[in-house]
């Protein structure tokens, strides 16, 4: 659908590919983001936009010259990655549950780390600039290396879904762990201090922000982008495990070639031409999607979720939404559903069906047909996938 101008005056405009009406917390917060002097042209907010913190969760912001920490998020990277195998359905006949049982062996979840650094991890040439990343993590290299390869919890997953012709893809849903955590509390603490003492009167204390030139923003752009690439061989390191334990239960461990690879970020930021200026772009809770640009949108742990291609869409940041977005908190979650409903909601889905996952019940995020029916001018359906197979974090 097109979007859709919100009707309150800002600095800059605030465009919409919801078809809902903003709630008043969710209407504050676009017009604290949309009111600062350095926002360029418009912010734009995608099909599963919902409160976050700073910046709503399912937004785009574009920066001229400055970035906001607490609008990347704690969770610096967090995204998906996807394969197209050579299986098919009938191959996963009988394996379900074996399948499912290695992968929560063999890839730490929640808190849990790796006991030892796998070899694809010390092969990784970003090490060697830890040194250089905030004084406030120098302390968590061990960790962050044996976190490396673990998928974390909340609403992180992996999954081995379905197309719609029968073939096989394996899907993982991960970003930064504590290391990128930490990260960005280091910065956003940062921002806070600075925006205190030079007594600059924000909306909101969480949209501190960083002036280009200055060595805080030289500091937190150089562990941003560190942070992204430890999130995306995260995803990685992941993955290679993920297709091992799958190849042994499928065809004897034989290593096979992926038919079709994503790997896509949706808490990030990177430098732009938009407009035809370069631009600070922040996708909060959103995957680029230039023109051709593959991304993943999921669903939930019972719903379908989608591989596209991006339209390029100029409006939107040559952007998508990130996945369904969240319906209800995780607390009320938890008080509106129980574990029957949790039952039924994940029927035919190899999974948990405890108290530990009830917050990430299907009916606590929004249908994700609609969440797409949104945004089918900003991208093209590649693959329609359904789980049947999903470990939560």
């Amino acid at each position: 659908m097109p979007y859709n101008k919100v009707p309150f005056q800002t600095q800059a405009p605030v465009l919409s590919w919801a078809n809902h009406d903003l709630g008043s917390n969710e209407i504050k917060m676009a017009k604290n983001v949309a009111s600062l002097p350095f926002v360029f042209k418009h912010v734009a907010l995608m099909p599963d936009v919902h409160l976050g913190k700073g910046a709503l969760v399912g937004s785009v912001v574009a920066t001229k010259d400055a970035i906001i920490p607490a609008a990347v998020g704690v969770d610096i990277g967090c995204g998906m990655c996807a394969v197209q195998t050579p299986f098919t359905a009938t191959q996963l006949e009988g394996k379900l549950k074996k399948i499912r049982q290695d992968i929560e062996a063999e890839i730490p979840t929640g808190f849990n780390q790796n006991k030892t650094v796998d070899k694809s991890v010390t092969n990784w040439q970003d090490w060697r600039s830890f040194k250089d990343l905030h004084k406030g993590v120098q302390d968590l290299e061990t960790k962050a290396m044996r976190q490396m390869g673990s998928l974390g919890g909340g609403n992180h997953f992996i999954e081995v879904c379905l197309d719609t012709k029968d073939q096989v893809w394996l899907m993982l849903h991960s970003g930064s762990r504590n290391i990128g955590n930490k990260l960005a509390q280091c910065h956003i603490n940062t921002a806070k201090q600075l925006a205190k003492l030079a007594d600059n009167a924000l909306p909101d204390p969480d949209l501190a922000y960083f002036v280009k030139g200055t060595p805080e923003f030289a500091a937190y752009w150089r562990d941003l982008q560190w942070a992204q690439h430890y999130a995306r061989t995260n995803r990685d390191v992941m993955m290679e495990r993920f297709r091992r334990i799958v190849e042994k239960h499928l065809v004897g461990g034989k290593p096979t070639k992926p038919l079709l690879q994503v790997n896509c970020h949706h808490n990030y930021a990177e430098q732009e031409v938009h407009f035809g200026e370069e631009v600070y772009v922040t996708r909060k809770g959103a995957v680029r999607a230039r023109q051709q640009d593959y991304g993943i949108i999921p669903g939930s742990m019972g719903a379908k979720s989608f591989i596209v291609k991006g339209k390029g869409v100029a409006d939107s940041y040559c952007s998508c939404s990130h996945g369904a977005g969240r319906l209800m908190s995780r607390t009320k979650a938890k008080k509106a559903f129980t574990l029957d409903d949790l039952v039924k909601q994940t029927a035919g889905v190899e999974c948990r069906k405890d108290p530990g996952v009830l917050d990430e019940i299907p009916g606590a995020y929004k249908p994700i047909d609609e969440v797409m029916a949104n945004q089918s001018d900003l991208v093209e359906v590649v693959a329609t996938l359904k789980q049947v197979v999903c470990v939560k974090g």
